[in-house]
């Protein structure tokens, strides 16, 4: 991995917690993470970059992020993810927002415990992996989406958009919404994923517990710069020259910045009490009638709570 990270006690040193130009700036209300594109760097010499992780660890919830930008081009490996404390994978990871070079498809990932995975899993095109099984290298079990508009220069050049992932009982499910296609309940701050259609990935629980598997994960935002991915795949992307020489004019990465308006986790409230037989039964009937269960209208008057 072409790529300098600071540990937080010299990051402090060196201002980057000032946001100056050091990776991570505030600006109206938004913040901006990015790699370095100002300094020429000899051969051999790494780029700095960033990754930052929430102190918070969740355990199931609906996160939301709102950017505008995504890190792309060549060389750059950016990825917003979830993953669990203690050895990987056995606690899992979540890939939410992942891609290489001038990619013009997001990837979701699943990675999980060699011991957590049984069975065979049915692929369909959009499957480049289908072994979720973490190793040293292991890519896990991803679905490529099929929309040019969810990663890269289109991604960026439409305005950016948002992504959505749910882990509850039912499993894990990831949306992803260009700029002009977010539902407005998102908008809103009342978030209702009944309303979104089907996710562009899915990871149906089974005999799989999804808290069992997946537990304790933080939030992390991060740019690399080569690595096993990008580097790895460098020759055969159409990009110029190595993945290592790319490294040394700060202007290859211009295009690699975060640029995030929100991040929000909510997570499902629970609603205790009682409720009269007169109001029941209009529920029952009001269900009966559109075809609905009683618990999606609840769930609309009681909406998903921010953390």
């Amino acid at each position: 991995m072409f790529v300098s990270v600071e540990p937080s006690s010299n990051a402090h040193s060196n201002n980057m917690d000032l946001a100056c130009t050091d990776g991570v700036e505030s600006a109206i209300s938004k913040i901006i993470m990015k790699g370095d594109d100002t300094n020429w760097l000899p051969a051999g010499a790494n780029r700095q970059s960033v990754r930052v992780s929430s102190y918070a660890q969740y355990n199931g919830g609906l996160f939301i992020l709102d950017v505008d930008r995504a890190p792309w081009g060549c060389g750059v490996w950016p990825a917003f993810w979830t993953v669990g404390n203690g050895i990987w994978p056995n606690t899992g990871e979540i890939d939410i927002i992942e891609g290489v070079h001038d990619n013009e498809h997001n990837q979701v990932t699943w990675h999980t415990s060699p011991a957590n995975f049984t069975g065979t899993i049915v692929g369909q095109s959009n499957q480049p992996n289908l072994d979720c099984r973490g190793t040293d290298n292991g890519p896990g079990c991803g679905i490529t989406e099929w929309s040019r508009a969810s990663y890269g220069p289109t991604f960026d050049a439409q305005g950016g958009g948002v992504f959505a992932m749910k882990w509850d009982q039912d499993g894990i499910a990831v949306w992803s919404f260009y700029r002009v296609a977010v539902p407005q309940d998102i908008v809103n701050e009342a978030p209702n994923p009944s309303q979104w259609g089907a996710p562009v990935a899915a990871l149906e629980p089974g005999k799989c517990n999804p808290f069992q598997y997946f537990a304790n994960h933080s939030i992390i935002f991060d740019i690399t710069f080569c690595g096993d991915w990008a580097g790895n795949s460098y020759a055969t992307s159409g990009c110029p020259g190595t993945c290592s020489d790319r490294l040394m004019d700060p202007s290859n990465f211009v295009n690699a910045s975060w640029d995030i308006n929100t991040v929000k986790v909510y997570r499902r409230q629970d609603i205790t009490g009682t409720i009269s037989a007169a109001t029941r039964d209009q529920c029952v009937g009001l269900a009966a009638t559109v075809g609905i269960a009683i618990a999606v209208a609840i769930s609309a008057i009681f909406p998903l709570v921010l953390l």
